[in-house]
């Protein structure tokens, strides 16, 4: 009898250390940042649309048939002149390179914040661990996985593209990844990999520190409990801090991504910092917050939807909190 009871023992704490384990983790990640990608895409695409409005060089810069428009004329502009499936435009790449982002530092974060830094007795975590975990779980994820961004920005403009009469430049994911690599290497795939890659530690500094910080902050200080709420309320957080932080930097990248090449040469800008003063010289400092709106719209749903999810996916699973 004994030992059975034992050997069942040792069986609850196997599934419970599989549960766990860094690769279950990963892959319970990459299924809440599918569910919130596909459910708020159409506001990133939104967004991207709106940061390219006033671009020095682009066509629509020039242009009276090309006025300015806010996030919901935009979107309703794409709708109406693209159609309706073209607000999930480049929802592939997106999806793509969640398996690869959000898997690598959700993963990540959690394993600097356990077995490199450590949480307090209590299980409170200070923060500016936090903040170090968040930064370098974020950069490290987002230089991998940013040749998926890279296309997916790509992709996204091909619809307004062709509406101002260039030629189609991508066709799909895999033609995108074959002329990126046609027209500069390997190397090509990383364009724009420096404000990207500070852009996603700008983000998940404000994403995972907050998130982190808020929900345990009201565990232990409050009378809430580890349940929806609680999951709501830490997610509003971590998305409004995560846009304020993560905005510049989406900008600039969007930019640089956007923008064509020859003969593996950039047109408009020669990097990160060329951008930034372009931009500021040309249309002012708020340019650098184009897009702000749809881009916390977007974060508090894609919050929202993500934690709750990762939340429910490792409760079902037997994982334990985040």
């Amino acid at each position: 009898m004994r030992s059975t009871e034992e050997g069942q023992g040792e069986e609850r704490v196997k599934r419970l250390d599989s549960a766990d384990s860094f690769w279950f983790k990963y892959a319970l990640s990459v299924v809440a940042a599918l569910v919130a990608e596909t459910v708020t895409y159409p506001l990133d695409l939104t967004k991207t649309r709106l940061q390219i409005q006033g671009e020095h060089g682009t066509h629509a810069a020039h242009s009276k048939n090309h006025p300015y428009r806010g996030m919901v004329r935009t979107a309703m502009g794409i709708v109406r002149e693209e159609g309706v499936l073209k607000l999930w435009q480049g929802v592939t790449p997106a999806l793509y390179r969640h398996i690869v982002y959000t898997g690598c530092r959700m993963s990540f974060y959690e394993a600097i914040r356990d077995k490199v830094l450590g949480k307090n007795p209590d299980g409170t975590f200070q923060m500016w661990k936090a903040i170090t975990a968040g930064v370098l779980a974020g950069g490290m994820g987002q230089y991998v996985a940013s040749p998926t961004d890279l296309i997916k920005v790509q992709m996204q403009m091909e619809g307004k593209r062709r509406l101002e009469g260039h030629p189609p430049r991508v066709q799909n994911t895999v033609h995108a990844f074959r002329t990126i690599v046609a027209e500069g290497g390997v190397r090509g795939l990383w364009a724009g990999w420096l404000p990207n890659v500070q852009r996603a530690a700008l983000v998940n500094m404000g994403d995972l520190a907050t998130y982190d910080t808020v929900k345990h902050q009201l565990l232990t200080h409050t009378a809430l409990q580890d349940d929806h709420f609680t999951h709501f309320l830490a997610s509003v957080c971590s998305g409004f801090v995560s846009a304020i932080m993560g905005t510049p930097a989406d900008v600039i990248k969007t930019r640089i991504m956007n923008q064509s090449t020859k003969d593996g040469r950039p047109l408009l800008y020669n990097g990160a910092i060329d951008c930034l003063m372009k931009t500021i010289r040309k249309e002012g400092f708020w340019a650098l917050y184009k897009g702000f709106i749809p881009i916390w719209s977007r974060m508090a749903p894609w919050s929202l939807t993500f934690w709750i999810t990762y939340e429910e996916v490792r409760q079902l699973a037997g994982s334990s909190s985040f």
